[in-house]
């Protein structure tokens, strides 16, 4: 009988959800992670739990055509930890992700090579690899993060999901206070590449005037000298209303069933949010970037209109994230911030 434990982490989830605990929202610049201490503490969470070592970690991410950044490799490089990565669609959404994590689910309890799984997800499309796992005598055990408020104990976790595995535990709170680290300054970055000052005329000889009295400086000149950043560039008309035909498709990663505030308060999560993205995303990006988002108004880019609609979801649940008012009031507050913001 095998006597050892693996591990399986979709990072989406897992960073999801710990960014949004400690900086208020999933977007991934707005934070940074400690992933070897990370990674340790979840391994010791499995052991305590089951007294099973460690076969290893299966690290689940995605990328562009499925290659691996700088961070990638730093996980991949980790004692006993296994990155495999999907890829990310042309608007954002992961690819392949869970169907990379569902076979190796079903190919380790095939395999016998481990008899308890460790899950962290929340994605109700595992349901089934979790039963075709557990029907070939494996216990699959769900890993979350604490969250009282919800009827499941967990965090974005889908209800279709928790009902088919053996059990659920949590990571400690203090796990996630220590790894994450909120990273948002108060403006943008400068951005050096920018253009934002006419080039200074190309010199040349001068020719002897020993009559006639020096010049002024010229106003190429003075454009020429460095200066103060100007905040004038950043400047655009009032937002205009958002296209009511506007729809973005986001991954299934999202979070399950909650309990649902009443219907007046779903405009007031959505504000909420909109405004915590805008000022998280305002923190974490450069002047360039902040001008193209503004050249662009208003149409959101997908990355960020999937953050919005995916922290939304986790307050008040996907259904009622779906509502036309409620997305049209997310974009419209991320605009608002937005503007006392610059």
């Amino acid at each position: 009988m095998v006597t050892q434990s693996a591990i399986f982490v979709d990072a989406g989830f897992l960073l999801a959800v710990g960014g949004t605990h400690v900086s208020g929202t999933s977007l991934r610049s707005a934070f940074k992670v400690n992933y070897e201490k990370l990674i340790q503490g979840i391994m010791k969470r499995a052991a305590d739990h089951c007294g099973l070592d460690v076969l290893r970690v299966y690290w689940y991410d995605a990328s562009k055509d499925a290659l691996f950044t700088d961070e990638h490799k730093s996980i991949g490089l980790l004692p006993d930890v296994k990155v495999r990565l999907g890829r990310i669609s042309f608007n954002g959404d992961q690819k392949g992700v869970d169907l990379k994590l569902g076979l190796d689910l079903v190919g380790v309890a095939r395999n016998r090579a481990a008899s308890v799984a460790f899950l962290m997800s929340g994605d109700d499309d595992l349901a089934e690899a979790v039963e075709e796992a557990q029907d070939l005598g494996m216990k699959v055990v769900l890993v979350g993060l604490d969250n009282p408020n919800h009827r499941l104990g967990v965090t974005s976790v889908a209800e279709h999901l928790a009902l088919r595995v053996d059990s659920i535990i949590t990571l400690p709170t203090a796990l996630i206070e220590e790894c994450f680290t909120k990273t948002v300054a108060e403006e943008p970055r400068p951005t050096p590449a920018l253009a934002v000052r006419p080039p200074a005329p190309p010199q040349t000889p001068a020719v002897p005037a020993p009559a006639v009295p020096a010049p002024g400086p010229r106003p190429s000149d003075l454009a020429a000298r460095p200066g103060p950043p100007s905040r004038e560039r950043t400047v655009l008309p009032a937002p205009r209303p958002h296209r009511s035909e506007a729809h973005l498709v986001y991954s299934s990663g999202g979070s399950g069933p909650t309990i649902l505030p009443p219907e007046d308060s779903a405009m007031d999560v959505a504000h909420d949010v909109g405004e915590s993205v805008a000022a998280s995303w305002y923190g974490t990006v450069t002047q360039g970037e902040l001008n193209e988002l503004l050249a662009d108004r208003p149409i959101l880019p997908a990355d960020i209109d999937r953050v919005l609609l995916k922290d939304c979801a986790q307050r008040i649940g996907e259904y009622k994230t779906d509502l036309q008012a409620v997305r049209r009031a997310l974009r419209e507050a991320f605009w608002t911030k937005l503007d006392q913001l610059i």
